[in-house]
């Protein structure tokens, strides 16, 4: 399996190389349009080529409108003139967005152009493009494989080699920087495939897009017998719909050799072979330049379409003439990496309904024709009369069976596991296409009580066992049960550096329904009882839009690990009609990871990883020195000065936030030794959940803290790196599980001069009454009739005094102004295009600027000041 990954992490979110964006802080601030973000490609030491982010104001790119009343449309950065007044409209950003094929194709023979001896081996590789994203299957014929390596690289500067040790090559090319897509778009890429051993064994070919792929259901890997001989070729056959004729394609490679300008015009035979017979034979001519070749078969007999279903029909080509070469291989079905499964439901029944029940089902399609099966079934109303493979209904309720699974299944365990193996060409071909159900019938319901689709999901290169059956997800594992029409099922594993991989699909869900679910990973509080009313811990994995999702989750805890491997753990998927679940599946993945989550560090990435060695860490000029002790870029610690404060280092700079404590909603409250926030005593807290009963089983995940608050608790958001935000207030929303985040109104004062109590409050307040800058000496303040100092943070300034404000998180602002006038500070910005009219002109403290960094006016100045200021 290969996963090769390259390009930008910021803000929690993965981007690929020359990707562009706006950043998102989040709620309640939004995205910042006048500022945009660029991924460049960087190269290592080692010539490895990694991502780093680059962001830029672009609010002084923006034109100057030509009309008197220009307005600023939501989503954008600059002020344009309203329709009609202007035909001039300006988009700082426009979101690259181009409609690639789906499906590439590549034929890889031996290379005939170096002075070695070229190999005999073939290869066919398979791409399947989803977003950013290029999975690929790559089968070989003629090449000694079996227990060598083979690297598999794509013949650009990005692409990381990767190493298989396997029969067929399962990978995917995750987060494909744009420029490289167009090149795939354009034919302008290429794939090779070598064995560690000599270059004699390699083969390549160029990557193409082919309009045949999408009908493709049977595939043959052409290969010639002559030694060294650097030909081969693949053919594509697909059956039609109604009639029993054989469609195929030919793609050949090295058949004809010709190295002249004009192109050869070269007679060839296609032959179709059982046993060495020939049972059907074309001739035609192909030319050098375009060696392709399309024909039809027509009227397949009986005997032909059963030896093409057990995989003993075999297809030869071959020149005529002075030179005659050929090239031929065995029929089979089409191979790939993805999985043939299917997500039974009561929603996508004949008959549709909601009993919460669940089946899933996997399939595994063999060269001669069997199809291995294992089917789990739960939550039924009823027992099974009736386990059927079966084509769509030809009439309403109607059913056409193709296979009965009724006498493999147990009704003990609520399986069948078995083999289908007089599977026809025509069967095979439907399920290749999707055109083949699954239905489950009980007592209850005759017709079916479930039934679902079998299709194919595309191979995604996570670690899950997709050879296995999934975990059942139902309605009816909910608590208390859910009655849905909606079931799922998901793949989960946990890998050797106790990462936790996950692949969901669900069905059932109708139209009407919110299609935006979530999924949750919950670990049972008590091991071995599921038992809802004891408390949980809930993790996040993600939120998807559709029927599938997929991932990688990291940080996972100690507990949660131990829950899944004692099986104490669930996977829940939630809609916006069921918050609290829609379907649930109890996992069980057994780990070693009783020490929690290890780090990944891989041979050739040394370079790459944070040392913790302190030595080390004196030479990583991102090292924070604080306390007489180095600190690594990224990590956090509680300061020995205060265990209420939150210290984490941001390339060479400290940045120390007290701990907010979170709002009680108890009467009686205590002060825990050696801690920071007062808690709940006992009987108070009892006296809460009584009061709030209904709201005790849940509470709201924030990923700020990475922290569990109980149902309507607030609290102010904690945004990395910036720290804790007094400008929001966040709500945990106990009916729903969901966090609402808004931004604190300040109340209109009526002084002159209002001040802030403490510096990271976001709020002034008007004073009681006037008073001297605090700190100075009694003999400072007697002195009335000469200039007054101005207080900024820590330091004092004599009248006239000018500095530049050092910032937490950006450092010193080298574009901000500050200056004392008479004992108030005032700042500006050095280029005069924004004064702090917004904030007053009136500070006390550089912490006052950070609620500001956040106002949409003007961040895209800040950011734009602190880039410079870090240069």
């Amino acid at each position: 399996i290969c996963v090769c990954l390259t390009g930008c992490s910021f803000g929690g979110q993965f981007y690929s190389l020359e990707d562009t964006w706006h950043p998102d802080l989040g709620e309640p601030f939004g995205i910042m349009h006048c500022v945009q973000c660029h991924c460049e490609p960087q190269k290592g030491r080692r010539g490895k080529v990694f991502g780093k982010v680059n962001c830029k104001n672009i609010k002084q790119d923006c034109p100057e409108p030509e009309c008197d009343e220009p307005i600023l449309l939501p989503g954008h950065c600059c002020k344009t003139c309203p329709k009609g007044n202007n035909p001039l409209t300006y988009q700082p950003f426009i979101s690259l967005f181009i409609l690639f094929p789906p499906e590439f194709v590549a034929v890889l023979t031996g290379v005939r152009d170096s002075w070695l001896p070229s190999s005999s081996g073939v290869a066919r590789a398979r791409f399947s493009l989803t977003r950013t994203s290029l999975a690929f299957s790559i089968t070989y014929q003629s090449l000694s494989v079996f227990t060598i390596v083979i690297s598999v690289t794509l013949l650009q500067p990005y692409l990381p080699v990767c190493v298989c040790l396997c029969v067929q090559i399962c990978g995917v090319w995750k987060n494909v920087a744009k420029p490289l897509l167009r090149q795939l778009q354009s034919e302008q890429m290429r794939i090779s495939l070598s064995t560690s051993t000599s270059r004699r064994d390699e083969v390549e070919g160029k990557i193409i897009k082919h309009r045949a792929l999408f009908a493709e259901t049977f595939s043959s890997t052409l290969t010639s017998e002559e030694e060294n001989s650097g030909m081969g070729g693949i053919a594509m056959l697909t059956l039609s719909d109604t009639e029993n004729n054989l469609h195929f394609i030919l793609i050949l490679q090295g058949l004809i050799r010709h190295r002249g300008r004009e192109p050869l015009v070269v007679p060839i035979r296609v032959q179709l072979l059982y046993r060495q017979h020939t049972l059907r034979e074309v001739r035609a001519n192909i030319t050098s330049h375009d060696p392709d070749f399309a024909e039809v078969l027509t009227d397949l007999n009986s005997r032909e379409l059963f030896w093409l279903s057990r995989g003993q029909l075999a297809i030869a080509v071959a020149t005529e003439g002075q030179d005659p070469q050929q090239i031929s291989g065995f029929i089979t079905g089409r191979k790939s990496c993805d999985t043939i499964q299917s997500v039974m439901s009561s929603g996508d029944a004949l008959t549709p309904g909601k009993t919460g029940g669940v089946g899933s089902a996997v399939f595994n399609l063999h060269d001669n024709g069997t199809l291995e099966y294992q089917v789990q079934v739960a939550g039924l109303t009823s027992d099974v009369v009736g386990l059927t493979i079966e084509q769509k209904p030809r009439r309403r309720n109607k059913r056409s069976v193709l296979y009965d699974l009724t006498p493999e299944y147990s009704g003990a365990t609520g399986q069948a596991v078995g083999s289908w193996s007089r599977l026809e060409a025509r069967h095979i071909h439907m399920l290749l296409q999707n055109e083949l159900f699954i239905n489950v019938a009980t007592a209850h319901s005759q017709d079916g009580e479930l039934r679902g689709q079998i299709k194919a999901v595309l191979y995604s290169g996570l670690e899950a066992p997709r050879h296995e059956l999934p975990t059942p997800l139902a309605g009816y594992f909910v608590s208390p049960p859910v009655r849905t029409g909606a079931s799922g099922h998901a793949w989960v594993s946990v890998d050797r550096q106790c990462h936790l991989h996950y692949e969901i699909v669900i069905a059932g869900l109708s139209k009407s329904d919110d299609l935006t679910v979530n999924a949750h990973l919950h670990g049972l509080a008590e091991i071995g009882e599921i038992d809802d009313s004891s408390p949980t811990r809930k993790r996040l994995l993600t939120g998807f839009y559709g029927s599938q999702a997929q991932g990688v989750l990291k940080d996972i805890s100690v507990e949660l690990l131990q829950h899944l491997d004692q099986g104490t753990a669930f996977i829940q998927v939630s809609t916006k009609l069921n918050p609290r679940g829609e379907i649930r599946g109890r996992v069980h993945v057994p780990n070693n990871c009783e020490f929690g989550t290890r780090g990944e560090v891989e041979e050739a990435d040394v370079d790459d990883t944070v040392a913790k060695d302190p030595e080390e860490l004196k030479k990583d000029p991102h090292t924070c020195f604080f306390e007489n002790q180095h600190h690594a870029h990224g990590s956090q610690w509680t300061p020995n000065y205060d265990k209420c404060f939150s210290c984490s280092c941001q390339k060479r700079t400290v940045i120390c936030d007290p701990v907010i404590c979170p709002v009680l909603t108890c009467t009686r409250t205590i002060q825990p030794e050696g801690k920071c926030c007062p808690v709940c005593d006992a009987y108070s807290c009892f006296l809460s959940s009584l009061n709030h009963f209904p709201l005790s089983l849940s509470g709201c995940y924030f990923e700020g803290d990475q922290k569990m608050h109980a149902p309507g608790t607030t609290w102010h958001p904690f945004v990395p790196p910036f720290g804790y935000i007094k400008c929001a207030v966040c709500t945990c929303r106990g009916s729903t599980g969901e966090v609402h985040c808004e931004k604190v109104t300040c109340p209109v004062l009526t002084c002159s001069h209002p001040v802030r109590r403490s510096p990271s409050d976001c709020c002034k307040e008007c004073p009681e009454e006037e008073k001297g800058p605090a700190g100075l000496e009694h003999s400072d303040m007697m002195q009335a009739d000469g200039p007054r100092h101005c207080k900024f943070g820590k330091n004092y300034y004599q009248n006239s005094d000018n500095w530049h404000p050092w910032v937490p998180v950006v450092g010193e602002m080298k574009c901000i102004n500050c200056w004392c006038d008479v004992s108030m500070s005032k700042c500006c910005f050095s280029d005069g295009t924004v004064v702090n009219a917004n904030i007053g002109g009136l500070l006390s403290s550089p912490l006052e600027l950070l609620p500001y960094l956040f106002s949409p006016v003007i961040l895209h100045v800040f950011i734009f000041c602190s880039l410079h200021s870090m240069v």
